[in-house]
C-alpha cells in the first residue's frame, strides 16, 4: 500500500514534543501568577496549581512541568532509557500479550525489539496468547511468534505463565472474560491494560480486582498502526514514537509503577504522563465519540450535504469538508495550534468573520452532545451499550461506513488530489474548531488535566487519526480502531450531524452573527498556551506514515476472540 507524508507532523513528532508545550516548573514558580483555565475556558490569573498525581518511581527520573498554570509530573522516554529497563523489569521474566487487534501486534513487536536493544532478549520472553482456532495465530507466526519458540500459545496457558499480562483483547471480550482471566493469573503478577474500560465494566457489576496482583495501565495516544510505524522510524530519531498515559490502580508488590513505566518506554513513548484508570476510560471513550471519530464524521457529513444543497459540486463539497479538515486545518493545528487556524488560515477579515460566525453557531450544539456523551460514559451506560451491541453482532454484524455517495466521491478526490490545491473553507474551519474547543472545555469542566485533554482532543486527532483519514477515508480511520471506538462513532456521529443541521446551520442561515462572549473565550483560552508551546518545540524532522510497514495490523477481518465468563 502507498505511503504518505502527513501534512501534519505525524504522531512521532507530536509525541516527542507534546510535552514541549510544558515549561519547567522552576521558571514558572518565578512568576507570582500564571494563566489558568476557568470552568468556561476563559483565561484568568491564578497561582500555579500543584500536581494532583505523583509518579512514585525508583528507577526513572520524574520531571515536574508547568502546563498553562498547572503542574504535572512526567517521565521522559527515548532509546537512551532502554538501559534502565533491566532495573524496571527486574521482577518480570515472561510477558504475555493477550489478543491480536489494533494494539497487540504493535505493542508486542515494540516490546520485543526494545528488550533486544536492552540486552534482555534471553532473560524476558514476549509471548502471544490466542485461542487455538483463532485466525490470528497465522498472523502472529508471520511475525515470528511461534509455538516452536514458546512465544505463541493458548490464551489462558499464556496468562497463567506470565509475570506481566498485557490484556489487549477487545473491550467486549474483556467484559466477558475478566473473571477467568483474573483467576488464571499468578499471585504477584501484573495485569496490564491499555484502556480503562474494564474498570468501568467491573464498577457497573460491583466486582473488584484480586488484591494479590498489580493492576496498571499504559495507554498509547494513537492506534496500533501508528504505534508500530513510528516506533520503527524512531530507531533513527531517539524518543520518536507516540506518547502515553499511565496509571497504577493497584500495587501489590511495590514495583508496579516501574513495571508500567518500563512498559511505556519499551513501547517507544517519548513522554509518559500520569492519570487514573477511571479518568482514562472517561476521556478515551468520550474522546473517540467526539472530535476524534464521531464528531468529525458528523461534521463532514452534515457540511457536505449542506454545500451540495447550496449548489456546490460533489467533488468540491468533499474538498471543502473532508480535505479541508484533514489537510490544511490538521497541519496547522498540529504544527501551530488551534488558534492559528483563525490567526493564519483565515487570511482576510471576511474569512475571520465567517469562521467566527460558524464557531459561534456550532459551539453550543456540539458541547450539548459532548456533555451528554461524557455523562453517559461516566455513568457506565455507554460501556453497557458497547457490551450489548457486541452481543448482537451475530444477528447484526458491524459493516463498513464508506458506502454512501459522499465517500465514493472521496475515493475519486483522493486519487486526483493535488495537496497544494486543497481549499480552505472558513465555515468548515469554524465548525471543526468549535467541536474541538467544546470538547476541550467539557473535559476541563469535568476535572481532567491539561495533558489528558490535549492528547485526547488535539494530538490524537491531528497527529494520528486525521492523517489516516486523509490517506484512506473515514472507513479506514474509524475501522482501524477498537470495537468500542467503532461502535461509538456510529452511534454519536448522527447526533452531531443532527444537532449541527437543526441548530447550528439554522443560526447561520438566519444570520445570527458572532457571539462576542464565545469569541473572547476562544481567543483567550488557556488551552492555546499548552498547544502552542507543544508546537514551538516540535522536532525538525517530519515522519511519514506508511501503511503496512512494521506489520501493524489493519483491521479488515478482526477476530474478536470473545469467550465466556
Amino acid at each position: 500500500m502507498p505511503a504518505f507524508a502527513s501534512n501534519a507532523r505525524i504522531a512521532n513528532c507530536a509525541a516527542k514534543a507534546s510535552y514541549g508545550r510544558f515549561r519547567k516548573s522552576s521558571s514558572s514558580l518565578a512568576s507570582a501568577a500564571k494563566t489558568s483555565s476557568s470552568r468556561r475556558g476563559v483565561s484568568v490569573s491564578a497561582a500555579v496549581k500543584a500536581p494532583e498525581l505523583d509518579i512514585n518511581t525508583k528507577v526513572f527520573t520524574k520531571e515536574m512541568v508547568d502546563v498553562a498554570g498547572e503542574q504535572e509530573y512526567i517521565v521522559r522516554g527515548g532509546r537512551d532509557k532502554f538501559s534502565l529497563l533491566p532495573a524496571a523489569l527486574k521482577s518480570i521474566k515472561s510477558i504475555g500479550v493477550i489478543g491480536w487487534g489494533s494494539q497487540a501486534p504493535a505493542q508486542a513487536q515494540n516490546f520485543r525489539d526494545s528488550l533486544v536493544e536492552a540486552g534482555l532478549a534471553d532473560q524476558i520472553s514476549v509471548s502471544i496468547g490466542l485461542r487455538p482456532d483463532s485466525k490470528s495465530n497465522e498472523e502472529a507466526r508471520k511475525l515470528d511468534f511461534t509455538e516452536e519458540k514458546g512465544t505463541l500459545g493458548e490464551t489462558f496457558d499464556v496468562i497463567s505463565k506470565s509475570d506481566l499480562v498485557m490484556l489487549l483483547i477487545s473491550d467486549a471480550a474483556q467484559a466477558k472474560m475478566y473473571p477467568r482471566i483474573l483467576a488464571a493469573m499468578k499471585p504477584g503478577s501484573t495485569l496490564g491494560l491499555s484502556h480503562g474500560f474494564l474498570l468501568g465494566v467491573m464498577k457497573s457489576e460491583g466486582a473488584e480486582f484480586r488484591n494479590d496482583i498489580n493492576v496498571v495501565l499504559v495507554a498509547p495516544k494513537g492506534m496500533g498502526p501508528s504505534v508500530r510505524r513510528l516506533y520503527e522510524q524512531g530507531k533513527e530519531v531517539n524518543g520518536s514514537g507516540i506518547n502515553a498515559s499511565f496509571a497504577v490502580h493497584q500495587d501489590a508488590t511495590g514495583d508496579a509503577t516501574d513495571v508500567a513505566l518500563g512498559w511505556s518506554i519499551a513501547l517507544g513513548s517519548p513522554f509518559t504522563f500520569a492519570t487514573t484508570l477511571e479518568m482514562e476510560y472517561r476521556s478515551d471513550i468520550f474522546g473517540e465519540r467526539g472530535i476524534l471519530l464521531g464528531g468529525v464524521h458528523g461534521i463532514v457529513e452534515s457540511l457536505y450535504r449542506r454545500y451540495v444543497r447550496d449548489g456546490m459540486s460533489k467533488e468540491q463539497a468533499f474538498k471543502e469538508t473532508v480535505e479541508c479538515i484533514t489537510g490544511p486545518i490538521t497541519k496547522t493545528i498540529s504544527t501551530k495550534g488551534i488558534k492559528a487556524v483563525y490567526d493564519e488560515l483565515m487570511s482576510t477579515p471576511a474569512m475571520k468573520e465567517e469562521f467566527m460566525k460558524a464557531y459561534s453557531a456550532a459551539y453550543a450544539p456540539t458541547k450539548d452532545i459532548h456533555y451528554e456523551c461524557y455523562e453517559e460514559v461516566q455513568s457506565t451506560n455507554e460501556i453497557k451499550s458497547v457490551c450489548m451491541a457486541v452481543e448482537r453482532f451475530n444477528k447484526f454484524p458491524m459493516g463498513k461506513i464508506d458506502g454512501t455517495e459522499m465517500w465514493k466521491v472521496g475515493e475519486k478526490v483522493r486519487a486526483e488530489r493535488v495537496e497544494s490545491e486543497i481549499p480552505i473553507n472558513a465555515t468548515t474551519a469554524g465548525v471543526y474548531c468549535a467541536c474541538m474547543m467544546s470538547q476541550i472545555d467539557t473535559l476541563r469542566e469535568k476535572g481532567h488535566s491539561f495533558s489528558e485533554v490535549c492528547n485526547e482532543s488535539v494530538i490524537e486527532a491531528v497527529d494520528s487519526l486525521n492523517p489516516y483519514m486523509h490517506a484512506r477515508g473515514v472507513a479506514y480511520m474509524v475501522d482501524n480502531c477498537s470495537y468500542t471506538a467503532r461502535l461509538g462513532s456510529r452511534k454519536w456521529a448522527p447526533r452531531f450531524d443532527y444537532n449541527l443541521d437543526q441548530r447550528a446551520y439554522v443560526d447561520l442561515d438566519n444570520n445570527k452573527g458572532i457571539d462576542k462572549e464565545l469569541e473572547s473565550q476562544f481567543l483567550n483560552s488557556s488551552a492555546h498556551i499548552a498547544i502552542q508551546n507543544c508546537c514551538a518545540l516540535r522536532p525538525s524532522v517530519d515522519i511519514s506514515v506508511q501503511f503496512g510497514v512494521g506489520q501493524a495490523r489493519e483491521l479488515e477481518n478482526i477476530d474478536m476472540g470473545l469467550g465466556k465468563k
